[in-house]
């Protein structure tokens, strides 16, 4: 792997947890994510199952991990069953876990073979009344293939149509909101690692720059610090492409007086960073351009502050939102007197901030967890308010990535600049 050694009690301890969430006698199975085909022979390239992962630390297809805590036999409680190697594997794939190599990165003490899996998985089912077994249960998730999870539930019920099957999703959903140290030190790697593309770009862009050039030297930082790249799709949108929240085509010419979004971060170790900032192409912000942008960093702020343990979504966003309309009246943008006319269900201030301000972050740059659990330490969350004005072609989103602790919450992004003056200073001393 690019990235370096994980302590393996953080899996150890990820598996400990879902163990006591699980009720007597109740086995659980997760499944490796599939490689994914494009065209003729071409695949994509692999992304873990993100669940498998927190559980065990295999990043490797065709991986099976088995938790029965119950089992009589005691090689059974815990058990990986990996794809068997061979010289031509090794010829035409590489490197693939020993089983040595696997109880070591993992600390699960049986690994078998995959082809044991049937036979195993009957003598273990004769034990167990409840199952448990994995889907994607994201609340924005659009799934539109079948998945490996998918035609493993088919097969179990198929072959085993008497058990008391549950979900698993909801169990991982509450364990994954909270990262532990291990965690945390990974998702700093991430965001330091998104710190220095940041900067290289501070450098890097000018007006005659095209957008999928800044993406090269992005994806350049990344790979030489042992990402294995974006943690997702990045947004270089220059001009008014700043308006449309997911633009990912980047595919423009940066101009003078254009303000460039930037939407990146580095996955590092599966774990995502998530940065967003504003900068002017040419190095110097218009007045009206300042006033956007210290608006949403003054909302930034706010919102910030907001993000510390016992406080809440519902909330937090609405507390948001009414900051973020005095900012838009002191913009001009909005009326004072229909903000109080407003009707509450379609508030105003979404014309030109639509998005939420908040969302989970860890393993899945939109991480999983209950949307509407309190805020308690150990949960990572972005904070990312914009303000898009379509009729300007104007689009300012700001966001770092808060880690709430037990007095108060940590900006795991503080070191990246983000006041406009500083922003201004390095783009211009780097011309």
């Amino acid at each position: 792997m690019r990235y370096g050694p994980i302590d393996p009690q953080l899996f150890v301890h990820n598996r400990r947890n879902f163990t006591q969430l699980l009720p007597p006698a109740s086995l659980a199975i997760f499944q490796s994510n599939d490689i994914m085909p494009t065209n003729a022979d071409g695949t994509m390239a692999f992304r873990q199952n993100s669940d498998l992962f927190y559980l065990s630390g295999v990043d490797q297809e065709e991986s099976i991990l088995l938790i029965f805590p119950d089992a009589k036999l005691p090689q059974y409680r815990e058990i990986l069953f990996l794809k068997e190697t061979s010289e031509h594997i090794l010829v035409w794939e590489g490197y693939k876990l020993t089983k040595d190599q696997a109880r070591e990165q993992t600390g699960v003490p049986t690994v078998l073979w995959l082809e044991s899996f049937p036979q195993v998985l009957a003598a273990v089912m004769n034990e167990a009344e409840h199952v448990y077994l994995n889907s994607n249960e994201h609340i924005r998730a659009v799934v539109e293939v079948e998945t490996r999870d998918a035609r493993f539930v088919q097969w179990m019920k198929q072959h085993y149509p008497l058990h008391n099957y549950r979900r698993a999703a909801p169990l991982l959903h509450q364990l994954r909101a909270i990262k532990s140290e291990e965690e945390i030190r990974l998702m700093r790697r991430a965001a330091d690692i998104t710190e220095g593309a940041f900067r290289r770009l501070l450098g890097f862009v000018k007006p005659g720059v095209m957008e999928y050039e800044i993406e090269a030297e992005i994806f350049h930082e990344f790979l030489k610090n042992g990402s294995r790249g974006p943690a997702y799709g990045s947004i270089i949108a220059s001009g008014a492409n700043a308006c449309i929240l997911h633009y990912v085509s980047n595919e423009r010419e940066c101009k003078e007086g254009d303000v460039l979004l930037l939407d990146f971060g580095a996955e590092y170790a599966n774990y995502a960073a998530d940065l967003s900032r504003s900068i002017p192409v040419n190095g110097q912000f218009t007045k009206r351009q300042r006033q956007v942008y210290e608006a949403v960093l003054r909302v930034m702020k706010f919102a910030t502050a907001r993000l510390v343990a016992g406080n809440n979504i519902e909330e937090y966003h609405a507390a948001v939102g009414q900051a973020m309309e005095q900012e838009l009246i002191k913009l001009d943008l909005l009326n004072e007197n229909d903000v109080k006319n407003q009707d509450p269900a379609a508030p105003l201030y979404k014309k030109y901030f639509m998005h939420g301000t908040s969302h989970y972050l860890g393993l899945d740059v939109h991480d999983v967890g209950n949307k509407y659990r309190v805020f308690e330490s150990g949960m990572v969350y972005t904070c990312e308010p914009g303000i898009y004005i379509r009729e300007e072609g104007l689009g300012i989103r700001l966001e770092n990535d808060i880690l709430i602790t037990p007095n108060g919450n940590e900006d795991l992004m503080k070191n990246i600049p983000l006041e406009a003056n500083d922003i201004e200073r390095i783009m211009q001393a780097g011309r």
